[in-house]
């Protein structure tokens, strides 16, 4: 496993942007896809966007694409999430994640992750 600490959350007025980072600890880093979920108040958890291990295979959500950008630097074992035209409804915390070494390359599915960072609140104001 890797440890992992978000940063970047905050306050935004809608069409505003911001960006997320999610800093990883541990050798195994540039061989995880990684992940972005967010959960919104009194909703599940629910996935945003994946990255490769490579950063050369991406995927979004249908209500994130378009707006939100995922990129990694693994020399600093970082990931980021660009986010644009924020709208309200992206009002969430949100947790970067890290993949199994062995899997899917872009997943998807919460269950394909092991590592979860604590979590950066955004709020988006109408």
């Amino acid at each position: 496993q890797v440890q992992l600490v978000e940063s970047g959350g905050g306050f935004v007025q809608a069409g505003g942007s911001l960006r997320l980072s999610c800093a990883a600890s541990g050798r195994t880093f540039s061989s995880r896809p990684m992940g972005w979920f967010r959960q919104a108040p009194g909703k599940e958890r629910e996935f945003a966007a994946v990255i490769s291990y490579s950063g050369g295979l991406t995927y979004y959500a249908n209500s994130v694409k378009g707006r939100f950008t995922i990129s990694r630097d693994n020399a600093k074992s970082t990931v980021y999430l660009q986010m644009n035209s924020l709208k309200p409804e992206d009002t969430a915390v949100y947790y970067c994640a890290a993949g199994r070494t062995v899997g899917v390359l872009a997943p998807t599915q919460q269950g394909a992750f092991d590592s979860w960072g604590q979590g950066t609140q955004v709020t988006v104001s109408s």
